[in-house]
């Protein structure tokens, strides 16, 4: 780029560095995800397992919006715009902005307009087992028509954020989901007494809460120079490149939502309760998920993108080995906590109002299945990176179809034996399927190279864990005894077991000669 070539607004600041800008989001991340289980907490202790009909309501929109925003739309527009923003002239960045937006827009609001349309039938198709409860089925229908708008915000909110997050503004996308948790616990609490069916309240919440996160972006975006106003222009070179990478990747970086979605099909045919026992599991088994790996992910892919337009092949290698590395530290302590506290920790969060000591045990099974596939839910989100900061969204695609089928397969041999727990089961053994092939894929194509030092790194690991479960172990008790105490014994005994495992844990990795130095990512 040339001295009188006009730069992007952020172009002379200098970028953090990997460590400090994934521990900015992760912090964010866990202020979320903890008010998060604030409100599983409160819809819970209102609701029970009879919130089943808005379960499905707001997966249905949240399904939608993982997959085309946050999922298709992020890795496809993050890499053009970050190549943008490297080789153009702002002129042209904001132009790509405004014409991206209004695409997105428009079939946006066409979707949205065909779901309301069809909002009768979105239940067949989702929640088919809720036909045999007829009035489940039409309630959740009646949900469907009030939650659906929520995917046309928080898909332009994904737009904003990705626009952020490849100008290194991390803060502001990893607070917005806060929003969320305040509208749906304010929902639970006082909406819900506005209607005859409390259910309702919760849905006008979810509405609330996406005008709300979609509105707060957009002050961040104009300090940036960027907000322009939408344009439709489906011709527009960048935006035709965004469509033709989005197309594969709406399965290959979505496979672990679609997994989730058969999940809570099949459930619906299982016994009454079985999806909102799952979804309690999955939110549990979500939170180290969305504070580390997500986290992690979210950081590298413009790192990754921007070392990519560079052709710094070296350096994207680092980057990635320096994201699987961190994802071992946390995801391996992370996944052996929810498998051997899965009790404890289900009782501490959930067993208030109408949730019901068998409905503990029901969650506690669910959450151990997820906790096995927590390392590859959190590898898939560092590894997936590899190859969309290339532009290369056909081999995931490709891998995503096959861990779909794996997972299809071993749902249909799970859940006889196992029920509910038997889906989750399913869902994180394909997962494994799923990051053994995109590992094995980035090998190929020699873009990704171990580092020196893993042999060390995997022997600390294993010592520290080891030390961990035995103390959890300890700590722990007889997992009954849980259910016998009152709500401030389990609050107090989980908080003691959690500090010092985690102080012990990280004792044992200094001791072993591990350092915040070894953690560093690069500057990009």
């Amino acid at each position: 780029m040339s001295e009188s070539t006009p730069k992007a607004p952020s172009a002379e600041v200098k970028q953090p560095g990997l460590l400090r800008s994934s521990s900015i989001v992760s912090v964010l991340t866990l202020l979320s995800r903890v008010l998060g289980l604030i409100r599983d907490v409160v819809v819970a202790q209102y609701f029970g397992a009879r919130a089943d009909a808005f379960f499905v309501a707001f997966k249905i929109p949240n399904f939608f919006r993982r997959l085309f925003a946050e999922g298709a739309f992020s890795v496809a527009f993050v890499p053009v715009l970050s190549e943008y923003r490297r080789l153009r002239p702002i002129d042209e960045v904001r132009l790509l902005i405004a014409r991206t937006s209004g695409v997105l827009g428009a079939a946006l609001l066409g979707v949205t307009v065909l779901a309301l349309i069809g909002a009768d039938y979105l239940p067949w198709v989702f929640s088919p087992g809720f036909r045999d409860d007829p009035a489940k089925f039409a309630l959740t229908g009646d949900l469907l028509r009030i939650t659906f708008p929520y995917l046309l915000f928080i898909s332009l909110t994904a737009f904003a954020s990705s626009v952020l997050n490849a100008y290194g503004r991390f803060a502001v996308p990893a607070f917005t989901p806060v929003l969320l948790n305040v509208c749906l616990i304010f929902a639970a609490v006082v909406m819900s007494d506005w209607f005859e069916e409390p259910l309702f309240g919760l849905a006008w919440g979810v509405f609330l809460a996406g005008l709300v996160q979609f509105v707060f972006q957009l002050p961040f975006v104009a300090r940036l120079g960027l907000l322009a106003r939408p344009q439709y222009n489906a011709q527009d070179e960048g935006v035709r490149r965004i469509g033709k990478l989005m197309v594969p990747a709406l399965f290959g970086v979505s496979v672990s939502q679609i997994n989730l979605l058969l999940d809570t099909l099949l459930a619906s045919f299982l016994e009454a309760g079985s999806v909102s026992w799952l979804y309690y599991s999955d939110r549990l088994n979500n939170l180290p998920l969305g504070v580390f790996a997500i986290a992690i992910g979210v950081v590298i892919l413009p790192a990754l993108s921007g070392k990519h337009a560079a052709d710094e092949k070296d350096g994207f290698s680092r980057t990635l080995d320096w994201a699987v590395r961190m994802v071992f530290l946390i995801a391996l302590p992370a996944a052996l906590a929810l498998v051997v506290l899965a009790m404890p920790l289900m009782s501490t969060i959930f067993y208030h109002g109408e949730v019901t000591a068998y409905d503990v045990g029901k969650m506690t099974m669910s959450l151990q299945a997820y906790g096995c596939g927590l390392m590859a839910f959190m590898l898939i989100k560092v590894l997936a990176p590899g190859y969309y900061a290339r532009q290369d969204t056909a081999t995931p695609v490709k891998i995503g179809i096959q861990a779909m089928v794996v997972n299809m397969v071993l749902n249909l041999i799970l859940v006889f034996p196992l029920q509910h727990a038997g889906l989750a089961l399913a869902t994180s053994l394909s997962a494994y399927y799923n990051v053994w092939m995109l590992y094995r894929g980035l090998r190929k194509q020699g873009v990704y190279e171990h580092q020196k030092g893993w042999m060390g790194f995997a022997l600390k690991l294993l010592l520290a864990n080891g030390a961990l479960v035995a103390l959890m172990l300890v700590l722990m008790g007889p997992a009954a005894q849980w259910l016998d105490w009152s709500a401030a014994q389990r609050a107090g005994w989980m908080t003691l077991i959690v500090v010092a495992s985690v102080a012990m844990y990280f004792a044992i990795l200094v001791s072993a000669g591990l350092r915040v130095r070894h953690l560093r990512g690069e500057v990009f």
